[in-house]
């Protein structure tokens, strides 16, 4: 018989969920994780008494109530409300596009005078759009288009809109209120002390091996339990050999400042073209600029994120779930349904962007049929 039941590769969300449901059943888990430390791209390291997004902010939010109801079982959540500030070249504006963003472009005071100008620029598209930049103008017009959606998308895809898909901003929020909350969510929040502190409440007293590589110990690894629970790449699983998927991917540049105000905002994205990166993250709003007792912080840590072209050794972000990328995981999936005992899941073992919701909505839905 061998020591574990299980065993779970990836400490993200997907893993640590499967983890904690498994144990509770009281079957023998171990989890590996090729970094050194647990929570995947959750991530968080306190730094000057701030808990940094060191993969990127993460906003958890969800209209699910089964999912937020388990998040809080491991974590007590803020009232955090996402409102980020879009930068043009100087010019601030209100995101996702509301009352403050037309007043700022226009002048225009009420719902009705937003309306008509909206409407009056997006007769520019009379056809069907054939790109990102018609569909964009055909939904919102010309001067939100250039200011607030053209550079970003640009830099976040590094190619021209007139050269990217259509498909890809289906719609674009438009709200004729004053109502900057960026998600459309009944639950939003940040856990209190950082996701870090609340996977590790999951994990509890669960086995953990860190900075191990489970793909370069496969075989030893494998001996130890019954069925594994794999959550990396899928394509590196198989060893690339039906080739590499595609990613996006973002580069962090991280600065602490002895100041304990840079933006006055968590997100300020930059829609110009020319700034090179896509935003700045200011990670003490996340949880008010204080610590747990209440008292201000004096320092203040910024994240810059550049978006990349992923190759091989990046770190991957975004599948590129177009149809090349998509035929070549369905290969990969026919060849990851033939493995014996072995599950794939999560957003690297099932090839697809998720949020933090639909994850632990995806690995409860998958411990049901497991455990």
């Amino acid at each position: 018989m061998k020591k574990y039941d299980y065993l779970v590769v990836g400490t993200g969300l997907f893993g640590s969920v499967f983890a904690h449901e498994a144990n509770k059943k009281g079957k023998r888990v171990l989890m590996v994780d090729k970094r050194p430390n647990i929570a995947g791209n959750v991530y968080t390291e306190k730094i000057e008494g701030i808990n940094v997004h060191k993969y990127g902010a993460h906003i958890f939010h969800t209209n699910n109530k089964e999912v937020w109801e388990y998040v809080n079982k491991f974590a007590t959540f803020n009232r955090f409300t996402n409102s980020p500030v879009a930068n043009y070249k100087g010019e601030l504006y209100s995101l996702p596009f509301n009352m403050y963003t037309f007043n700022k472009m226009w002048g225009v005071v009420t719902p009705q005078e937003a309306e008509a100008k909206i409407a009056e620029q997006r007769k520019e598209i009379d056809h069907e759009p054939q790109n990102l930049e018609e569909q964009a103008i055909s939904l919102v017009g010309r001067d939100i288009y250039e200011k607030l959606i053209k550079g970003y998308t640009e830099k976040q895809w590094g190619r021209d809109c007139t050269e990217l898909p259509s498909f890809i901003i289906k719609r674009l929020p438009v709200r004729l209120t004053f109502d900057n909350n960026y998600f459309n969510a009944l639950f939003q929040g940040i856990p209190v002390g950082g996701y870090t502190k609340m996977v590790q409440n999951m994990i509890g007293d669960i086995e953990v091996r860190l900075n191990t590589n489970y793909l370069e110990h496969k075989e030893e690894l494998d001996a130890l339990a019954e069925k594994v629970v794999y959550t990396g790449p899928i394509d590196a699983y198989f060893n690339f050999k039906l080739g590499n998927l595609e990613y996006r991917s973002v580069r962090f540049e991280n600065e602490v400042l002895d100041i304990p105000n840079f933006q006055g905002n968590a997100a300020v994205n930059y829609t110009d073209r020319e700034t090179p990166w896509t935003r700045i993250i200011e990670h003490k709003w996340f949880e008010f600029g204080t610590d747990v007792e209440g008292n201000d912080l004096p320092k203040t840590v910024i994240s810059r994120e550049f978006s990349s072209e992923w190759k091989p050794g990046d770190e991957p972000y975004y599948p590129v779930n177009d149809e090349k990328n998509s035929a070549l995981f369905a290969k990969y999936k026919e060849l990851a349904d033939k493995e014996k005992n072995v599950y794939f899941g999560g957003r690297l073992g099932e090839y697809k962007y998720y949020d933090m919701d639909a994850v632990i909505a995806s690995a409860l839905k998958f411990c049901k049929t497991i455990l």
